[in-house]
């Protein structure tokens, strides 16, 4: 058995904005709650190499791993997968972002599984995941579209051939 879970929100922004901002993997620790670095490691044309640190748990551990991504523009999609697995056998992430009426949608799309001596299970984690997607989502769509209505403009898009 393996994870697997898919999580959605609409964010009233273009999707200029959004691709940015979500793609700013040194700004995370600005989007996202859990993190409290980000730090590349890699870059290599599109594709970063990164480590993640989050806060301090509820007993004080310190999670960290290193990661891959690569956005492609041109589909409007981002493939990332975990370096460092730690308690994963594997982890492997989708973005996508798609035009919609009244802004973008953007979809995160998790496949996993926990190597046996994980100190949770496949199922344990799919919930986690999507309890956290949620949070983090909400939390990404109301910054990105704070930064919309103060009026923020997209960098130029990179293009890589």
């Amino acid at each position: 058995m393996a994870g697997h879970t898919q999580n959605e929100i609409t964010i009233a922004a273009p999707v200029d904005l959004v691709w940015e901002m979500t793609n700013d993997v040194e700004k995370w620790p600005q989007l996202f709650s859990e993190y409290a670095s980000a730090e590349i490691l890699e870059q290599d044309g599109a594709r970063c190499t990164f480590r993640l640190t989050m806060h301090p748990d509820e007993n004080g551990t310190v999670w960290s791993w290193v990661s891959e991504r690569v956005p492609d523009r041109a589909t409007l999609t981002v493939r990332a997968r975990r370096v460092e697995t730690g308690p994963f056998a594997h982890m492997d992430i989708h973005w996508s972002y798609e035009e919609v009426p009244g802004g973008t949608r953007m979809v995160w799309t998790q496949d996993f599984a926990m190597k046996p001596e994980a100190p949770v299970d496949d199922d344990w984690m799919t919930d986690n995941i999507n309890r956290n997607s949620k949070v983090q989502m909400a939390l990404i769509r109301d910054k990105v579209e704070q930064a919309a209505a103060s009026g923020r403009r997209p960098e130029p898009a990179l293009t890589t051939d």
